[in-house]
């Protein structure tokens, strides 16, 4: 004989309620994880609203602490979708990913290549200034120095070729 079987009616009640205490929250979690995962994050909060006002609804049927009971429900609830909120679990479904894409942009990996390698030519030099790079030499004495120094060197030098052609 099992033991629900050689249990009274009132053992029976007192082991539903903690069955119910114990793995209510825990389906709800999993029930909440799997609905944001199918209609995003969104849905959380809708669900949460529409569970709260219908908590709040309810008429009193005769139960003592009827009330209590109520705020109860809803503290658990508030509880169970915080922890649905910051569940490593939570993620983004497709179909809002598709969503935020933008219209027209290819699914490819190499026309996305493309378009990336356009759009940074296209914004050259503006997006890449030219950096100024020095190296040191070992054991080198010669002074190195930047572009800026190198134009005004290569104007000197081309001013002084043209002025000792035209005295000569």
């Amino acid at each position: 004989m099992s033991k629900l079987q050689a249990a009274t009616p009132e053992q029976l009640q007192r082991l539903k309620l903690e069955a119910s205490a114990y793995f209510g929250p825990k389906m709800l979690n999993e029930a909440l994880l799997r609905l944001c995962q199918a209609c995003g994050s969104d849905s959380l909060g809708q669900f949460e609203k529409a569970m709260v006002d219908r908590i709040e609804a309810m008429h009193d049927d005769g139960r003592a602490n009827f009330e209590t009971l109520k705020e109860f429900a809803i503290e658990q609830l508030y509880a169970c979708v915080r922890e649905v909120k910051s569940s490593p679990t939570m993620k983004q479904p497709p179909k809002e990913t598709k969503a935020r894409r933008t219209p027209g942009r290819s699914e490819e990996p190499e026309i996305l290549e493309d378009q990336l390698q356009a759009g940074l030519e296209d914004s050259f030099p503006a997006s890449d200034p030219p950096a100024v790079v020095s190296t040191t030499i070992s054991g080198g004495s010669k002074k190195l120095v930047g572009t800026d120094e190198v134009l005004k060197r290569q104007r000197e030098q081309a001013a002084k070729n043209n002025g000792g052609s035209s005295s000569g």
